[in-house]
This record gives structure tokens, sequence and C-alpha cells, in this order.
């Protein structure tokens, strides 16, 4: 048990170096960008954010305001009868109030 703890743990902090070394690759890259570079993709991926945005509260606001919004609770079909015991008195007692 304990050893195989310790290979849970020595396996996190490889990941966890993993990481590390993986963001400072990425950004040494974008150090490496020019500033100019650097405002034009922020405004690009800012703009792609505010897109989303608008489009997801757009489509909520159109999904709420149709007048068949509403929610129908149906009876849950689809149980095996596999899983029931034949001869056992719980499921006699069980199915004697279901609908047939």
């Amino acid at each position: 048990m304990l050893k195989r703890l310790n290979a849970n743990m020595t396996t996190m902090k490889k990941l966890r170096e993993k990481i590390g070394r993986y963001i400072l690759r990425i950004e040494d890259h974008w150090n490496a960008i020019s500033v100019g570079k650097q405002r034009l993709m922020t405004k690009v991926f800012f703009g792609g954010y505010v897109l989303i945005t608008v489009i997801v509260i757009v489509n909520i606001c159109i999904s709420t305001t149709r007048r068949n919004n509403t929610m129908s609770i149906n009876h849950i079909d689809g149980i095996s009868k596999k899983l029931t015991e034949k001869g056992s008195k719980h499921n006699e007692i069980v199915n004697s109030s279901t609908k047939k």
C-alpha cells in the first residue's frame, strides 16, 4: 500500500514538473512575440470571448421566451425485467402499485 502511494506521489510530482516546464516554454514564446502582436492577439481572443458570450445570452433569451417552454414529467420506462427476482415477496410488494 505504501509503495503504491509513493508511486502515485512521484507520478503527480512528475506531472506537476511537466506542466511547469510547459508553462515556462509557452511564456517564453509569448515574450518572444512583439508587443504589437501580443496586443493584437489579446484583442482577437477577447473579441472571440465576447462573441461567444453574446451568442449564448441571445440563445438563452430566445429559448426562454418561447410559449411552449414547459417541462413535461412522464413515467420512466425501461427498467429491465431481468433485475427483478421471481418469487420474491419484496418484488410483489413493489410491483403491486405499478401500472401494467
